[in-house]
């Protein structure tokens, strides 16, 4: 099994910047995919970033340029700095991680609330 514990979720202004954190604990040795989706309100769960373990990125058109997603593989966490933030980026963020080889297996964080007042 595999623990993620998210942290960094707040209520900020439009334009504000805020950085989310994930640590993945447990059997993450097969882990080479972290990631961050948010699902807003009425709205499915989608992907806004995930990053390989060799450094790869994939952002969402709605962030690209806003949001950079970074990872520190010895400490088993992924980061995301929100810059430039807007009232749509409102949303819970879950941490994602899973393993590209083979069956795919996704393993999620609790979710930490994001804000933006408008």
């Amino acid at each position: 099994q595999v623990q993620l514990v998210e942290s960094g979720g707040d209520l900020v202004q439009a334009g504000g910047s805020l950085r989310l954190s994930c640590v993945a604990s447990g059997s993450i040795f097969s882990i080479n995919v972290m990631g961050w989706y948010r699902e807003a309100p009425g709205k499915r769960r989608e992907l806004v970033a995930d990053i390989t373990n060799r450094g790869s990125t994939n952002y969402a058109d709605s962030v690209k340029g806003r949001f950079t997603i970074s990872r520190d593989n010895a400490k088993n966490a992924v980061y995301l700095q929100m810059n430039s933030l807007k009232p749509e980026d409102t949303a819970v963020y879950y941490c994602n991680v899973y393993s590209s080889k083979g069956v795919r297996r996704d393993y999620w964080g609790q979710g930490t609330q994001v804000t933006v007042s408008s």
